[in-house]
């Protein structure tokens, strides 16, 4: 059947609709098995078009206005697809129903174009996960989805869709296909507690890339999505690891993905990247599932070439896929185990990308922060105003992010693993200014992924943003004093509904940030309910709460053994009555513990790996004062009392480091729930070892440790407020106690 368009009516249309004008091209992509797509371009302007295609179609079959309808929902939250500008019913114009959409320059990874080296594919690849956990991430009924499609039962649905799909569309019996429907149709896994937007049909085919970056671009034919399990979409782009390695290169071009990564490494980078347990849960009903799906959409290719209106000439070659991928769908429905047998190992360096970040980090504090650690310095000191923005660390901020060297801490944003940052930020931590410089400061970290992980869009859009852009500063209120806050459960703040506003009234402390000029909200956490209905972690939830609302007032700031902290300093902070719009509430009334534990491990690691880094920066001190000074005939460092000091250090500093870096890989691979323990221990381990190394550093140096002539005080004021900040180091005890006791009393089957 032939795909030329009606030119006419399409240029009087796009003059009537879209406003463009002058000489109209036609151009058919040459690739696409379902909806035809065309180049076009009129005047100076390019587009796209996308149609159904002519003749007799499968019944639910290329629907193009669902397809117009994500995309322009995605595109206004900045996910990665073409913009759509018109989508028209009438079939007067062409034929059929089509849209618009703005045409792109990129790479797609097929047979039509070179995929490069293996570092690109796997770069490309990771980039492809990435952008499909994005989405798995977004909530449909924030940007108007919630009706897109039914949020329960879609495993069941899809079964019976493609069975259906495949019956109406089959030329001959196949018996593997009948085998593996009535397999997946008594094997159907749990619904997800929250639908996502499924793309439906991602594969490295349907992915435009940057034209010059392993970066996707554009995500492409979104004829199949729906809201229902993401790991669908992970399976269907693991598909190329399942189905017989003769038919790769039909099905993938020449994107070798096999050779150049395993599908355990990619499945992994999903799982951390959500905050889902690696390996997942009924892994080999989503391969089988798609490798179904995958036979029945080949069925129906070779049905259109049946009927003459296939859009390639060799769709007369897939009949010869439909078996060989029903055999395949078979082996992975019975190989339940396959996954759990996938063994990933323990990598606690950092990658590829990581290494190259960690490298640059390291070039710019050399070059632009060691050298001005001392006038950072004296510029506070001479300061009128102690509570204030340094111009030396706006200019290096600057610097910074024309770098790319911004937001490092969170993955979504920077593409680097916790393992990764676990490296950067140790040497952030050795200069006091320098995690600001590169935006990956305490509290706005935590809060920034409390926004990222929970906030809706109007939250992102309005405090989200500018904390991502370094333009404002935050705070996090939690700590009462007329509680004993150990017990976070005690919080007596409340937020009391009041019509379409919350009434927010207590009283905080230890609020860090909030004395700098730029903070401009609090995220608090306060009570909700006064019953005990949802049990003690389901009392609280957290709102934000700007900090020029009438009735916000900052009391002090509180000193840390005597020093003050400035200029961001911690807060006593009243709020009296204070009323904010319901939509400031994060995630949902008794939702507060929840983000708590999603916020606090990798806030943690943060923490604990900038300890390391002042803890080096310790020993050096150590090393350098004990070489110069002289006692009783000999210089420090000669002393034995001093030697074992020394090496104790650093037994302890490299003992903490490879701990958090296990701790790291842990949530990298399973998440912060499966790494509770690990948290626990580095927030004992770590800190106490930066006690221990400052205190033994300030022992070298004598009176002048404790003076104000080096921060060696101060480094010891931080280090024994941590062991306070973020649960007391009892805690913390316990619980790595109680979950010890669990694992020791499962191991023995008590």
């Amino acid at each position: 059947m032939s795909h030329k368009l009606n030119e006419v009516n399409l240029k009087v249309f796009l003059k009537n609709h879209c406003g463009f004008d002058g000489d109209l091209q036609v151009k058919k992509f040459p690739s696409g098995q379902s909806n035809p797509t065309y180049y076009l371009k009129i005047g100076a302007k390019e587009l796209v078009l996308r149609k159904k295609p002519g003749g007799k179609l499968l019944p639910g079959a290329h629907q193009v206005g669902r397809e117009y309808r994500v995309m322009k929902a995605l595109h206004s939250v900045g996910f990665p697809v073409p913009r759509v500008i018109v989508h028209c019913t009438d079939t007067d114009v062409i034929g059929t129903e089509f849209f618009i959409m703005e045409f792109l320059e990129g790479r797609v990874h097929s047979r039509e174009s070179a995929v490069g080296t293996a570092k690109d594919i796997k770069e490309s690849v990771l980039s492809a996960v990435e952008t499909i956990a994005k989405l798995h991430s977004i909530d449909p009924e924030k940007i108007g989805l919630g009706d897109y499609g039914k949020t329960k039962g879609y495993c069941s649905r899809q079964v019976n869709t493609w069975w259906r799909q495949y019956q109406a569309a089959k030329h001959k019996t196949i018996p593997e296909m009948d085998e593996l429907a009535d397999w997946l149709k008594s094997n159907i896994p749990p619904d997800v507690e929250r639908a996502s937007i499924v793309h439906g049909d991602y594969s490295m085919m349907n992915i435009m890339f940057h034209p010059t970056k392993n970066e996707v671009k554009a995500v492409l034919d979104w004829e199949l999505s729906t809201l229902g399990h993401p790991l669908a979409d992970l399976a269907y782009l693991c598909m190329v690891y399942s189905v017989p390695q003769y038919m790769v290169q039909g099905l993938y071009g020449e994107l070798d993905l096999p050779s150049v990564m395993r599908e355990e490494g990619l499945i992994s980078h999903y799982c951390r990247i959500r905050g889902i347990q690696f390996p997942p849960s009924n892994w080999n009903f989503f391969k089988a599932l798609g490798l179904f799906r995958l036979a029945s959409i080949v069925q129906g290719v070779y049905a259109r070439f049946l009927h003459g209106n296939a859009s390639q000439a060799s769709s007369e070659l897939m009949e010869q896929m439909i078996q060989p991928l029903a055999e395949a769908g078979l082996k992975a429905a019975r190989n339940s185990d396959s996954l759990s047998k996938m063994s990933l190992p323990v990598t606690l360096s950092p990658s590829a990308k990581g290494q190259d970040v960690l490298k640059r980090v390291k070039a710019f504090i050399e070059e632009h922060i060691k050298p001005n650690e001392t006038a950072y310095f004296n510029y506070l000191k001479n300061a009128k105003d102690k509570w204030c923005v340094v111009p030396l660390v706006e200019e290096l901020k600057a610097k910074a992010k024309a770098q790319g060297l911004w937001n490092l801490f969170l993955p979504d944003v920077s593409g680097l693993s916790n393992v990764d940052y676990s490296h950067i930020a140790e040497q952030l931590g050795k200069y006091v200014f320098a995690s600001e410089v590169f935006n990956c400061s305490a509290p706005d970290t935590g809060n920034m992924e409390v926004l990222h992980l929970y906030g809706d869009a109007y939250q992102k859009a309005k405090w989200l943003k500018p904390l991502l852009e370094g333009e404002i500063r935050s705070a996090f209120c939690m700590t009462e004093p007329a509680v004993a806050s150990s017990d976070a459960t005690n919080m007596e703040l409340s937020i009391s509904p009041d019509g379409d506003s919350y009434i927010v009234h207590g009283r905080k402390w230890w609020s860090s940030g909030a004395g700098d000029p730029r903070c401009k909200f609090g995220i608090v956490m306060g009570r909700t309910e006064r019953s005990d209905s949802r049990g003690r972690h389901g009392l609280h939830s957290m709102i934000v709460v700007p900090f020029d609302t009438p009735g916000v007032k900052i009391i002090r700031p509180l000193t840390v053994f005597g020093h003050e902290d400035y200029p961001h300093g911690h807060m006593e902070i009243d709020f009296n009555n204070v009323r904010v719009p319901k939509r400031n509430l994060i995630l949902g009334e008794g939702r507060g513990f929840e983000i708590a534990q999603g916020r606090l491990g990798p806030g943690r690691i943060h923490h604990c790996m900038r300890s390391i880094g002042v803890s080096e920066r310790c020993l050096e001190m150590f090393v350098s004062r004990a070489a110069q000074r002289r006692t009783f005939g000999k210089r420090l460092i000669e002393h034995q009392v001093n030697q074992h000091h020394l090496a104790r250090c650093r037994i302890e500093i490299d003992q903490a480091r490879l701990l958090v870096l296990y701790t790291a890989h842990m949530i990298d691979m399973h998440g912060p729930k499966a790494a509770r323990k690990q948290i626990a221990m580095i927030k004992v381990a770590a800190i106490e070892t930066f006690k221990n190394v400052v205190d033994k550093t300030i022992q070298i140096y004598g009176g002048a440790g404790v003076s104000q002539d080096f921060p060696l005080a101060a480094w010891y004021a931080g280090a024994r407020s941590l062991q306070i900040a973020d649960g007391p180091d009892e805690v913390h005890l316990g619980l790595i106690a109680k979950m010890e006791i669990g694992d020791q009393m499962k191991k023995a089957k008590l």
